[in-house]
């Protein structure tokens, strides 16, 4: 039987590669995406799509970002027509964010390419392998939302 310091040394290990694991996929991922926007721009319109439509205001509290920031990524999304302003019907100083048609397309497309990416990395996989990912698939989503709600 393991004693606490042996779990609790063996748990910051497996966090430790976890980390890394996780950080080098998302940064490859990042790489495939070929949407010629930051991160944080994929990141908020994602955000625009799933939550809008949205204020800037509250873009900046899903996105953990300042306003200002909001504001800009914001710009420069509507700038590329990704996303569109209307009025807020509820206070006309505020406008509302929502999605374009392109860049609901531009989001598709980033998915798919993210995807076709990971797909192709687990082509050569053994069965065991391929199930082994869907059990960590399943954990991590479970583990994240945990701490999430």
């Amino acid at each position: 039987m393991n004693s606490p310091t042996t779990t609790a040394s063996t748990d910051l290990a497996l966090a430790a590669r976890l980390r890394l694991a996780i950080t080098r996929t998302a940064r490859r991922l990042r790489q495939e995406a070929g949407a010629h926007l930051t991160p944080s721009q994929v990141a908020a319109l994602a955000t625009i799509e799933k939550r809008g439509p949205l204020t800037p205001s509250e873009l900046a509290d899903v996105e953990r970002i300042q306003r200002p920031t909001a504001t800009r990524v914001a710009a420069h999304l509507t700038e590329r027509g990704l996303v569109q302003r209307a009025d807020d019907p509820r206070d006309g100083r505020v406008s509302l964010l929502s999605v374009t048609t392109e860049g609901q397309a531009l989001l598709d497309e980033v998915r798919s390419r993210k995807i076709a990416y990971l797909a192709d990395r687990m082509d050569g996989l053994s069965a065991g392998d391929r199930a082994a990912l869907e059990r960590a698939a399943d954990v991590l989503e479970r583990m994240l939302d945990e701490r999430d709600e």
